[in-house]
């Protein structure tokens, strides 16, 4: 921990984390008289909305595939080699329905993209940057949202991914594939699926089960957008903290 990290604290009369890991850590160095409150990213509920899905229009991908899609950062905190692995178990099966679709940017699309083309992993989509509005009404044309991460136990419950909640918001069952706070949430609330780190082979077990499944996919849809209705809308969060703040003048 950083000096400055340790004086802001000590220097606050609140402090305000974004999940249950962080909060835990904030409590282990923050003094007794400190308040520590949760509040985590939020669900823009407008913006991914179920109402905005429309058959996908994206290149390569074809009416009736099942389209399972990572949005967001594609650093090496992302660990999506794991997904790479995921399509080559697919080829190995034969599956050439389910696609695996990457939206966004970061260290390691690159050459992510050129493995994956030079494998021929036909499985694969590799999309750039959306704004936000256009990437609501893709999202909601997903077939379900992947939760990926590399398996590091302080990812379990030491992050808040924004994907999470534009997932949730867009109506789309969730596959999540570390444990931790959010993966309780999701098989909690019927939201999706939880898949154990490093196996790809389960990773495609519920990728196939959901394409298989359209009224699971309904039900577990449903679910995420009621959980980020009632647990994870902006508006309400953004009341919260300002409740926190001003507790704390």
């Amino acid at each position: 921990m950083s000096a400055l990290e340790l004086a802001a604290y000590r220097a606050a009369d609140t402090v305000i984390g974004l999940s249950p890991g962080i909060v835990a850590g904030i409590r282990r160095r923050a003094s007794p008289r400190q308040r520590v409150v949760m509040i985590p990213n939020g669900a823009d509920l407008e913006t991914f909305h179920p109402s905005l899905r429309r058959p996908c229009t994206l290149p390569g991908c074809q009416p009736d595939d099942f389209l399972a899609g990572f949005t967001g950062a594609h650093g090496p905190a992302n660990g999506l080699d794991a997904m790479l692995d995921v399509a080559r178990e697919l080829r190995r099966r034969g599956d050439r329905r389910v696609k695996l679709v990457f939206i966004g940017d970061g260290k390691e699309k690159a050459r992510l993209a050129a493995l994956a083309r030079s494998e021929g992993l036909d499985a694969c989509r590799f999309f750039p940057p959306m704004p936000k509005t256009e990437l609501g009404a893709v999202t909601a044309s997903l077939d379900c949202g992947l939760m990926v991460l590399r398996d590091l136990p302080a990812f379990y419950d030491g992050t808040s991914p924004n994907k999470f909640f534009d997932y949730a918001a867009a109506g789309i069952p969730v596959v999540n594939n570390y444990p931790g706070w959010l993966a309780e949430l999701i098989v909690a609330n019927d939201a999706g699926q939880v898949v154990p780190p490093g196996d790809p082979v389960a990773f495609a077990d519920a990728l196939q089960a959901l394409a298989a499944d359209p009224a699971r996919r309904a039900r577990q849809g449903a679910a995420a957008r009621q959980l980020a209705e009632t647990r994870f809308a902006r508006v309400d969060l953004a009341a919260q903290f300002v409740a926190t703040l001003e507790a704390a003048a």
